[in-house]
């Protein structure tokens, strides 16, 4: 029997839990720390044969859980809805989520604990790194480059060769046709940068 645990009782580990019943698992267990309705890490004890998928949207509390987990020896599950249409020469890191409709172009590379979220376009050479979130429909062109903990929003478009940096915040609909700095938040057409996160 194929089993999953999801961590994460939310919305978005429903999402996963959609998913993971696709890719053929047999049983999945959600735990939740915080909801007691289910059960929470520490009451699974010492089995780590099972993998754990992390139902966690926030890049920062993923990143957090994802390296808490490999620390204490859990396996952390990759999840690819089979709809997905993945380049064989892109990579797909560990615990990353590729949701339905994901196109992943050739030599792109996907960090760890990455969110590509349903119908998002990653064009031939990107490279979005550990934790960041690539929201609904939103597409990058040719060789963006993704920084840790970056999130795009739904439906942001970013031309060809350009960046976006670490924790960074591109809001919804945004067109991004220049480097976008750490630690920002930036929206619109063109995208410009709006604020400093704190």
């Amino acid at each position: 029997m194929k089993v999953l645990y999801i961590f994460g009782a939310t919305g978005h580990g429903e999402v996963l839990a959609d998913i993971a019943d696709v890719c053929g698992y047999d049983e999945i267990i959600f735990l939740d720390d915080e909801n007691p309705k289910h059960p929470s890490l520490s009451d699974i004890g010492q089995s780590r044969d099972v993998p754990i998928a992390l139902g966690i949207l926030s890049n920062q509390r993923r990143s957090v859980m994802f390296q808490k987990l490999v620390s204490e020896g859990f396996k952390i599950a990759t999840l690819i809805h089979p709809s997905a249409v993945i380049s064989k020469s892109a990579h797909i890191g560990q615990g990353s989520v590729v949701m339905p409709g994901v196109i992943v172009n050739s030599g792109a590379y996907v960090g760890e604990g990455v969110i590509l979220n349903s119908g998002s376009i990653i064009e031939n050479g990107c490279k979005i790194e550990n934790f960041a979130h690539i929201s609904p429909s939103a597409s990058l062109a040719s060789n963006v480059y993704i920084a840790p903990l970056a999130h795009i929003g739904i439906g942001a478009s970013i031309i060809q060769d350009m960046s976006v940096g670490r924790e960074s915040i591109v809001g919804a609909g945004s067109v991004v046709v220049s480097h976008i700095p750490p630690n920002t938040v930036s929206h619109g057409v063109p995208c410009k940068v709006q604020k400093e996160r704190k």
